[in-house]
């Protein structure tokens, strides 16, 4: 309850609190201030946002409902990449936290991410404030060696006896900081390929951990390593290894063969806006790891159909497209329903 006595979120029309249960009153207290909400999807599987709206006329119990993970599911509608979203203020959890304002997470890194993915959507500034609840017990010294550059300093502590504030000096992270991305975590959070991608665009250095030859030779050395040891059957190193040597072939017609196989599976991609060009959908492919066999492209109908050689490179690439933004709109993306019937391909209704 102190946060309702803090400026900060007084003169806030927007706020965005990690979905955590510690922090399901403070989601409460921000839905009952009639302030708009945001809450990050869990693990950012889905997209970076859900904006709560609870229903009209709602009541203290409804919107106690609206706070919890059954009301994210319910009451929410996702907020996509080029929605215009200015964050006024953040409230994130914190495992330790120091009255400098030094900051420790579960380890996971998703509160940083989800600060550094703002940043890059403009949804915040240098200047939005931070602030962290926690328990007494959970302030504590941090050395800052602790502290890399994507961490995310606090500006305010709020306990259940104190309101600290902690005038930390540290910038925070101006970004996503790419060369520390892997192509695991691209897998893990489809929305950071659409990120990535618009970076790229406006020419920004988006080059990978894995990407980058000093880093790449040491990931691969630990790699090995690690496959090495007896018993070891972690099926992320091998799909990471599977995706960085795979490669495809692009071509305008399918080969007499290949067509004659039965093995090509289609990929159906819907919700093209009109103003994309099909050079703009080749670019995607390449650059997401998925360009297919053919494009077949229906620009006209919002739509394309991708031919991949067999079923599981299909799968790769609806995996990999997961999330994809283009000209403002999330694409569709999923297997055809019926594949090669005469000529004709079905979609899921």
């Amino acid at each position: 309850t102190r946060l309702l006595a803090l400026q900060e979120f007084k003169a806030a029309n927007t706020v965005k609190i990690n979905p955590d249960v510690p922090q399901k009153n403070a989601r409460f207290l921000t839905l009952e201030a009639r302030k708009t909400l945001l809450v990050p999807t869990p693990r950012l599987r889905s997209g970076l946002f859900n904006r709560i709206v609870p229903p009209s006329g709602a009541t203290k119990e409804i919107l106690r409902i609206c706070a919890t993970s059954q009301g994210i599911k319910e009451y929410s509608v996702p907020v996509g990449l080029d929605g215009k979203v200015r964050v006024d203020l953040v409230v994130v959890g914190s495992v330790a936290v120091s009255e400098k304002g030094w900051r420790i997470g579960k380890g996971e890194g998703y509160a940083d991410m989800e600060y550094a993915m703002m940043v890059s959507m403009g949804a915040v500034k240098e200047e939005t404030p931070v602030v962290t609840i926690v328990h007494d017990c959970q302030v504590l010294d941090i050395a800052e060696e602790l502290l890399d550059d994507h961490d995310l300093t606090v500006d305010y502590i709020l306990t259940p006896t104190r309101t600290i504030k902690t005038n930390c000096k540290r910038p925070k992270p101006q970004g996503i900081i790419w060369h520390k991305v892997s192509y695991e975590m691209l897998a893990k959070i489809p929305i950071l390929k659409s990120l990535r991608y618009k970076e790229k665009q406006t020419g920004k250095d988006v080059t990978l951990q894995d990407e980058h030859p000093d880093l790449a030779n040491a990931n691969k050395s630990a790699a090995l390593n690690e496959k090495a040891r007896p018993g070891n059957t972690r099926p992320q190193a091998a799909m990471g290894s599977a995706q960085m040597g795979q490669q495809y072939v692009e071509s305008d017609s399918l080969s007499p063969r290949l067509e004659g196989s039965g093995t090509i599976t289609t990929v159906y991609v819907g919700n093209i806006p009109p103003s994309v060009r099909v050079s703009e959908l080749k670019y995607a492919l390449r650059e997401f790891h998925a360009t297919p066999l053919k494009v077949n492209w229906q620009g006209a109908q919002h739509r394309a159909f991708l031919d991949y050689k067999d079923k599981a490179a299909a799968e790769s690439a609806v995996s990999s497209l997961k999330g994809l933004s283009l000209g403002g709109n999330t694409l569709r993306v999923e297997l055809a329903k019926n594949q090669r019937n005469k000529g004709q391909v079905e979609i899921n209704s």
